[in-house]
Order: C-alpha cells, then structure tokens, then sequence
C-alpha cells in the first residue's frame, strides 16, 4: 500500500512538473515570438551609411529593397507580386521618379480572401550636402518591424492572409501607397484594415500613438478595452479634438483611408532628430521599440480573431 502511495505520488510530482514546464515553455514561445537582437540588427544595418539615406531611385534605395526582399525570402514570406516589386512612376518636385513597392504574402488559415495590410515606408532623405539623413527612427524602425511580424508568423500563422507592404516614396508624397491602393493586386473591398507604422523606435515619454480610432469604432474598442504593455503607454489620438498635430493624412495609411479602408497608424511624436542628419542608429531607444514591436503585434492578434 505505501509503495503504490509512493509511486501515486512520484506520477503526480512528474505530471505537475511537466506540466510546469510546458507552461514555461509556451511562456518562452510567446515572448520570444520574434528574437529581439534581429530587429535591432535590421534597424542599425538599415539606417547606416552603407544605405545613403535611402532616397528613392538611388544606389542606397536600391540596397534597400534587396535587403527587403533578401528578408522577406529568408523568413517563408510569399511574393505578392513577381519577384516582390510593385514598380510605379511619378513627377514630384519637378522631377520624375521610378519606385519600387515591396509586396510579401502571408496566406490566412480561416479567412485567406480578407487581407490585412501592415506597412512600413522603405525610403527616407537620402544626402544632402555631404551629410547622409540615415532615418533610423524614420522609418528603419518600420521596416525592422515588417520582419518582425515575419518571424512572428512562422510559428503563429495569421487567420487572415497578410500583406506586408513596404512603401517606397513616401517622403515624396505618400508615392509608394497612393499607387498600391489605386493599382491594387487585391481589390480593395477585401482589404479589411491597415497597420501603417512609420517612427516608433523612441519616446522620452514612453508614448506610442495608435492614431485612426475616431474614424473607426471598432478598432477604438480595439486599442481602449485591452492594455498592451506596463512598460510604455499606447494612446489613441492625433486624429480628432483639440491636437496640436492631426496625423490624419501624416504618412502612408492616409491612402488607404483616402479609399474608405480603416487604418491604425503607429508612430510617435516628432523628436529634435526628425528629418535631420542625426536621425542615427545610436538614437533609438532599443527597449523602448522592442517593446513598441510587441504591443503593436498584440494589436494585431486582437484585429485578427474579428469577422469583418
């Protein structure tokens, strides 16, 4: 009788100990969802100087859409369009400019006919007068992203399918996006929503906006009814009332809200390195944007389980 107690007993400790350790296990998944050191590599990789600033249409620019691609290929991303590119022209500042949109698919388990579109742009300042504006926080810190929610999805595959869209020519207009949306590959009725991050690397405040919630009362709920993170503070605003700045039509989600499709942007407040040449690698806030990252994969997760 003693020796079955016994043995009853030894099952149990190994059950709940197994137990313990699945639990521990899936913990460690779930945090490391996407490997921290990768989205700090691609941001300081991105924004050095061996990418000139990343203008469009130049040699730096170029870099970086093969860095994309070369990314997008190592993590199982699906080409939404041949080779990734999406190639448009236009005049802008009385010049005239070819960009390349990069386009990567993830297909959805449940609903692979409804696409979410999460989107970064790619170019930046480029050189001027011998000094190169390498936009670390604007927008490497976007683009790192994009690979982010690429390795999150290799072990979470999405119920939606997903576009992972990065812009070119933003800082020319809103370029990239204006044609995607109107050029579309996927008609924009089955486009569900947006996910546009553009600067979301630093914040003295630790304040990350997810503006677009005041012309959506869906994706409000979404933002308002769950808390993302006790480490930084994601707030709606920036697109009604009394602010300063209405970020409404600020950087590549405005042309898909231009085309009645809801969107959340992602971003924060304007900094003293904005649009200058010290818009550096050793400015970003890497705890800061790494958590920025998850809470901004969180959002995600909650707009991923709806019906639209």
């Amino acid at each position: 009788m003693k020796k079955n107690i016994l043995i009853s007993i030894i099952c149990l400790l190994v059950f709940l100990n197994v137990n313990g350790q699945s639990h521990s296990i899936n913990d460690s998944i779930k945090k490391t969802s996407f490997v921290d050191s990768n989205l700090l590599k691609h941001i300081k990789i991105l924004s050095s100087d061996a990418f000139e600033g990343r203008r469009t249409e130049t040699n730096g620019g170029e870099k970086a859409k093969i860095y994309i691609i070369n990314q997008f290929m190592a993590t199982s991303v699906l080409p939404l369009t041949k080779g990734y590119q999406q190639t448009f022209s236009f005049n802008s500042e009385g010049k005239h400019y070819n960009g390349v949109n990069v386009l990567g698919l993830i297909k959805g388990s449940l609903y692979p006919e409804n696409y979410i579109v999460i989107s970064a742009h790619y170019d930046h300042e480029g050189s001027k007068k011998g000094q190169i504006y390498n936009g670390a926080d604007d927008n490497a810190s976007g683009v790192s992203a994009l690979f982010s929610f690429a390795e999150y999805f290799i072990n979470n595959p999405p119920k939606h399918s997903v576009i992972l869209a990065a812009f070119d020519a933003e800082e020319l207009g809103l370029q990239g996006s204006k044609y995607f949306v109107s050029h579309s590959i996927i008609p924009s009725k089955q486009i569900m929503v947006n996910l546009n991050m553009d600067m979301i690397s630093r914040s003295d405040k630790k304040e990350l906006f997810a503006v677009g919630t005041a012309h959506n009362e869906t994706l409000k709920k979404v933002i308002m009814n769950y808390t993302y993170s006790k480490k930084i503070n994601l707030l709606t605003g920036h697109d009604e009332g009394n602010w300063k700045d209405n970020w409404t039509d600020a950087s590549d989600h405005a042309s898909f809200h231009k085309k009645g499709i809801p969107f959340l942007y992602f971003g924060v407040d304007d900094h003293e390195d904005y649009h200058e040449p010290t818009d550096d690698y050793e400015n970003i806030q890497p705890e800061f944007y790494i958590e920025a990252v998850k809470v901004i994969i969180g959002v995600f997760e909650k707009i991923d389980v709806l019906t639209f």
